[in-house]
């Protein structure tokens, strides 16, 4: 009997949330259950996804910015499939590979002129975990900083830098020598790194949960500092990375030279798992410093054939159909004709983000009926409105999105670089058309709100 992944999936996707219930997360399952997410796809092919009745639906969000240059590229598929066939040595593990020096050469291209380095393992979180033992090291001292409402990853070190409560509830205790400042504050960071004795600051340039973006001296100040206090400066670019925000990487748009960039996400294009840290000459000598180190920190599947392959196949992809440039112009009028609606909704405060992020946050009205139907979510459920946008979007629109966090009134747009001006005008014509409805009391739209609330209150309960 010969065994095939197809007829394994043909035969079994429809009960896919059975076998969830069963074996997995049963909580997922109900979540996606409750806000009518509950599809089954059959296929996936650059911005889009299809369901088992051909309805076909505009991914924005892009397995959390992973699929950027878009879902099955045929060329990262072409190169993995070679990869396969060629029977080569890969993880001979007393040996090094041929495409982890290629693909460290090739990102070590884009990044600033102090960063010469790289190392690699197979996650954003690993990627993380790995900067902050850099930093112990390098500068003999304990202290890490990150920023409030940061997100680092999920794993024990990663989690002790995660700035958001609901992450880190129960988990503890988390590792010591953490600290964190509010971001954009550069008084609290000098605060915190005037003793001499904080290892590293690690900073997303652009804050993922929330789409928070610094004021523009913020990260040239944040490297002044560091170097002044002698602290390590950490750019966690796992989600803003490759072109996200319409430069390679968020970095370039202020100019700055970060002693490490922490990298995951698109970088295999979706296919395999991977992560790394581009770094300088020094923490790589200060780390590695004799040959009896040489193993002293790494991951078994790091630099595998298969990440590598989708690495290299994936950077080619981003040249050559220009996604970085293109993830800069079409997010740009995105950006622009979704927050020329401000003016026109109650409930629109603003859209703000840089290329392919974005974040389109909603407020309190001023009207009295529309005040109070705010608040009737708000008691239910902070941030509950949000659900009212980015459920009608998926239900009558086929447009994916996602909340950008817990407890906020805002939805982030995540979506493959590779969006046409065909998908640019789906977005905004959708969105304004369903930002609409929210003003219309009576209607269908408070009908689903009413039962959105009536779910999370029962929930609080339970």
């Amino acid at each position: 009997m010969t065994f095939s992944i197809s007829e394994l999936f043909n035969k079994h996707n429809s009960e896919k949330f059975d076998l969830h219930e069963e074996h997995l997360n049963n909580q997922m399952v109900r979540v996606l259950k409750t806000i009518g997410y509950d599809r089954c796809y059959d296929r996936a092919i650059g911005q889009y996804l299809y369901d088992q009745q051909g309805n076909e639906y505009l991914d924005l969000l892009s397995g959390f910015g992973v699929f950027a240059i878009g879902r099955n590229h045929p060329t990262v598929i072409a190169a993995l499939k070679e990869t396969l066939t060629l029977e080569l040595p890969n993880l001979v593990q007393l040996d090094v590979s041929v495409l982890s020096g290629l693909l460290a050469k090739e990102l070590l291209k884009t990044t600033p002129e102090n960063i010469t380095k790289m190392f690699f393992c197979n996650s954003g979180t690993e990627a993380v975990e790995a900067a902050i033992k850099f930093a112990r090291y390098t500068t003999k001292r304990e202290k890490i900083v990150f920023c409030e409402h940061g997100y680092h990853g999920l794993t024990m070190g990663a989690l002790s830098l995660n700035g958001e409560h609901i992450f880190r509830e129960g988990f503890g205790p988390l590792l010591p020598g953490c600290s964190a400042v509010p971001f954009n504050d550069l008084a609290a960071l000098e605060a915190a790194l005037e003793n001499k004795d904080v290892a590293a600051f690690i900073v997303e340039p652009i804050q993922g949960k929330g789409v928070n973006l610094p004021d523009e001296n913020y990260l040239p100040e944040v490297e002044r500092l560091c170097k002044k206090y002698g602290t390590l400066f950490v750019a966690d670019e796992v989600q803003t990375g490759l072109g996200r925000t319409g430069k390679f990487w968020a970095i370039d748009h202020w100019h700055v030279k970060p002693d490490m960039i922490c990298m995951a996400k698109a970088l295999s294009g979706g296919f395999v798992p991977i992560g790394g840290v581009a770094i300088t000459q020094k923490i790589m000598d200060t780390v590695y410093n004799r040959m009896d180190r040489a193993v002293v920190h790494g991951s078994t599947f790091s630099k595998n054939n298969m990440a590598m392959a989708a690495g290299l196949a994936t950077l080619h992809v981003l040249e050559e159909e220009k996604l970085v440039e293109n993830s800069a112009k079409i997010g740009n009028e995105i950006i622009q004709s979704l927050h020329a609606l401000a003016g026109k909704y109650e409930f629109l405060k603003e859209v703000r983000g840089k290329g392919m992020m974005i974040a389109i946050e909603f407020q309190a009205p001023r009207s009295m009926t529309l005040k109070a139907a705010w608040a009737m979510l708000e008691a239910a459920n902070k941030g509950l409105f949000c659900q009212m946008i980015t459920i009608p979007l998926f239900k009558d629109h086929h447009i994916l999105t996602q909340v950008a966090g817990h407890g906020m009134n805002v939805v982030k747009l995540l979506p493959p670089l590779n969006l046409t001006t065909k998908d640019r005008d789906h977005i905004v014509t959708a969105m304004d058309k369903t930002i609409h409805e929210t003003h219309q009391i009576p209607g269908s739209i408070w009908d689903l709100g009413k039962n959105l609330a009536s779910h999370a209150l029962k929930n609080k309960k339970g």
